[in-house]
Formats: C-alpha cells, sequence, structure tokens
C-alpha cells in the first residue's frame, strides 16, 4: 500500500515528476483531449458541479480581472474558491478559498489523493491537469459557493475546460502563443470561445467588432443563454487617475456606479473592472450595491500587474509579456508615473517572443536602460538575444547573471530619484518581486 506523502516538499515532488508545460513550451497536440480531468473527476465524483463557476479566459488581463471579480463576492458574502496560474511565490497560490492560499498540509493531503486516483486511470496526467483536479476538488471540500477559475492558456483544450460554467468571459484577444492556440486573432479567438457552455451567460471585454462576431457565433452554437459586450450591455463611462489607480465610471444592466475606485494602475484596469463587475451581476442575478462595489474594488490587490513596492527609487513589477501587454504598460508609465531619475528595466522572457514586441513600448515609455536577466526556466529566452535587440534601439544595456543580480544593479543605476521596472514575463517577476521585497525589510 503506498504511504501518504510526509510532508508538502515530498508531494511537490511526486507533483514535478510529471511532464509541466509551464517550462517546456507546447505545441498543438495532434489529438487533444480533456478525457484524462474528466476520468479523474468522475472517481471524483464531479466535484466541479457542487458550486457556481465564473470560467475567464483572454489574452491579457485575466489574472487582473479574477482578482476583482473575487473580491466583489466575497464582499458580497460569498465563499469563493480562486483558481489562478502561474504563482509568483508558492504553487499553494493558485489555489486560494476565501482569499487565503491553501495551506501546507491540507495541500499535501489532498496531492496525495489526487494521486490515487491517476493509479487508477489509463493514462498519466500532466502536472497542470493535476493541479486543475486538486483545485476543483479542494473547491468541493471546502463548500464554496463559487469558483472563479482562470485559464491556464487558451480555452478550448485548456485542462479547466471540463467546467460548466455559468458565466464564461472573455477579456480581449490579441496575438500570443501563436504556436499553439493559432497564428491570427480570429483563430485565437476562436479557441478562447471555446470555454462557452450551454446555459451560460457570456461576458466580452475590449474586442473588435470581427472578434465579438466569432465570440457571438460561438455562443449561439453552444445554447448560451446571453451575451454582454463592452460598450454595449456593460460600459465605462469614465476612466480618470487617481491617487494609487483609477476613479471609474460604470454601467451593468440594471444599475450605474459613479466614481469607483479601483486601486490597480493602468487604464486599462478600468476595462478589466467592467469586465470583472458584468460577470458578477450575471453570476448574481442582479446587480451588486454601490456599498459591495466600493468596497469589494477597494480591497482588490492583483500581484505582479503594475505593482508598486516601494519608494526612492520607485520599485515596480509587471507581468507584461507580449505587444498588448507591453502597450498597456508603455501607456501606464507615461501617464501615471514620472519621475526625475534613470528609468531601469529589468527584462526577461521566453522564448517565442521578439524582444522588439517588449522594449519598444518600454522605450517609448521612458524606459532609457535595460539589464538584461533570464527567467529560470527551460524556456528561457538568451540574454544575448534581448541585449542585442535593447542596443539596436538605443538603450544602454546590461546583462546580469541572475534576476536577484539584475535588480541589486537596476536600483544602483537608478538612484533615490529613478525608477526599477521587472518585466517581460511572470517568470522574472516572481524572482524580482521576492528580491525587491527582501531588500526593503532590509532597508525597513
Amino acid at each position: 500500500m503506498t504511504q501518504p506523502f510526509a510532508s508538502l516538499d515530498e508531494a511537490l515532488e511526486w507533483l514535478d515528476d510529471h511532464i509541466d508545460y509551464e517550462r517546456v513550451a507546447p505545441t498543438r497536440r495532434l489529438l487533444p483531449s480533456l478525457a484524462g480531468v474528466d476520468a479523474a473527476l468522475a472517481l471524483l465524483g464531479h466535484p466541479e458541479d457542487s458550486y457556481r463557476i465564473i470560467h475567464i479566459t483572454g489574452t491579457n488581463g485575466k489574472g487582473s480581472t479574477t482578482a476583482m471579480a473575487t473580491a466583489l463576492l466575497s464582499e458580497a458574502g460569498l465563499r469563493v474558491g480562486t483558481y489562478t496560474s502561474p504563482n509568483l511565490h508558492r504553487v499553494n497560490e493558485r489555489i486560494a478559498v476565501a482569499e487565503q492560499a491553501i495551506a501546507d498540509e491540507a495541500f499535501a493531503e489532498l496531492l496525495d489523493r489526487i494521486r490515487l486516483v491517476e493509479d487508477r486511470l489509463d493514462e498519466r496526467l500532466t502536472r497542470f491537469e493535476l493541479l486543475t483536479i486538486a483545485a476543483l476538488e479542494h473547491f468541493s471540500d471546502e463548500a464554496v459557493d463559487v469558483a472563479v477559475i482562470e485559464v491556464g492558456l487558451g480555452g478550448t483544450w485548456d485542462s479547466k475546460n471540463v467546467v460548466d460554467a455559468d458565466v464564461c468571459v472573455i477579456t480581449n484577444v490579441s496575438l500570443d502563443h501563436v504556436a499553439v492556440l493559432g497564428s491570427t486573432p480570429e483563430e485565437i479567438a476562436a479557441d478562447k470561445a471555446g470555454i462557452i457552455t450551454a446555459g451560460s451567460t457570456v461576458i466580452v471585454g475590449d474586442v473588435s467588432d470581427g472578434i465579438a462576431q466569432i465570440i457571438g457565433a460561438r455562443a449561439d452554437e453552444s445554447g448560451a443563454l446571453g451575451l454582454w459586450r463592452l460598450g454595449s450591455e456593460f460600459t465605462v463611462s469614465s476612466n480618470r487617475l487617481a491617487f494609487g489607480g483609477r476613479v471609474v465610471d460604470f454601467t451593468v444592466p440594471g444599475e450605474a456606479y459613479r466614481d469607483i475606485h479601483v486601486p490597480l494602475h493602468g487604464s486599462h484596469q478600468g476595462a478589466n473592472a467592467a469586465t470583472a463587475l458584468a460577470a458578477v451581476t450575471a453570476l448574481l442575478g442582479r446587480a451588486p450595491s454601490a456599498e459591495i462595489v466600493e468596497a469589494g474594488f477597494g480591497r482588490v490587490e492583483v500581484w505582479g500587474r503594475l505593482e508598486v513596492l516601494g519608494h526612492q527609487p520607485l520599485l515596480m513589477v509587471d507581468g507584461a509579456h507580449n505587444a498588448a501587454g507591453a502597450a498597456a504598460l508603455s501607456n501606464a508609465l507615461q501617464e501615471g508615473f514620472d519621475v526625475a531619475g534613470l528609468q531601469v528595466a529589468v527584462l526577461g522572457m521566453l522564448e517565442g517572443r521578439d524582444p522588439l514586441d517588449l522594449l519598444g513600448p518600454l522605450r517609448d515609455g521612458g524606459i532609457s536602460t535595460v539589464v538584461c536577466v533570464a527567467p529560470v526556466t527551460p524556456r528561457a529566452k538568451p540574454v544575448d538575444e534581448i541585449a542585442q535587440a535593447a542596443q539596436e534601439l538605443g538603450l544602454v544595456t546590461e546583462v546580469a547573471a541572475s534576476i536577484p543580480e539584475g535588480v541589486d544593479r537596476a536600483i544602483a543605476l537608478a538612484g533615490e530619484n529613478g525608477m526599477v521596472l521587472a518585466t517581460g514575463s511572470l517568470y522574472v517577476v516572481g524572482p524580482a518581486r521576492q528580491r525587491l521585497l527582501e531588500r526593503l525589510v532590509t532597508r525597513s
């Protein structure tokens, strides 16, 4: 008889022994299937059927929208499970109930249970599939009222697409993961629209008319109850820069909200906030009160998305990793962050990315110096390729041996009046954020 895991470390060692498509880039499968996940959930009695679900996909903004929907639902008095990816520091972060990450002991026990289930399957699952099953089971164990589930990659063949969601959200669509999802926005939109299920309400954020038509056609084919689109069924009528974030005016079916403070940086967060509010309204079947909306948005915190960690110098991290994300970051830097000193980026990225997609917008946003680093993953883009591209754009360029060393060097370059921004990938943001927090603790 298999002995239970003695610790979380032992459980994670078992988990990490499975193929990990977050570390080794996937490509299109010849015969994609969700059968393994579905079979495992069947053995567990389909825990995902015991609570309501908001399922969120999109090229950018998934994490922020997920966090805001969670905060609003929690403020409305519901017990909420949240499943996100990737994690920045610890894998526990991905599975949270009542905005608290799963505890080590509970996580080890949960993975032990999932291991027994996998032993009864005909095929070995991936690391991501196992985490998905664990999250869905944990939410049932914890008797959540609703789960807010962020898609990992795409939509149609993401392992989380075994759920029948009450509300399906597509935040936006642009080019990303083209080797997996398709080479055009239209192909990517079709993949992401694969999360739409019969009887759901579809919430569509900032997309073009052509993309909206593709999503609408899928909604009709799937038997969705309805489709709400930003700019039509729900709106952002005003989105203004404010201290610590934005002040936004929203409308959703049945209600208008004025002067709502959203403590997240960048004008794009206005659209994300509206999308989250629309999703919550659709799930509840009514618009939440102004008091719930004010308090819910007021408490929201999203690690690694234009997050300010310190001052003198200004210390920031942002997970922008594609052209659309970099453009949003650049706009935010130009609108809301003006420093007297040197603006330095600590930049690393994964293979498959064009460095110019990020470096051009960063330069436009005021970055003049780049410290190039490599994320700790087999998918890391070589730092010399990033450095060469930066030099071609006329940026002052250095290379660091590690992300912590890159952060330290950037702080030295920026001085008290400058800015340090770690970006290019969440696999850069995590270690950079950890190093910045360590330095802040030491400084205090």
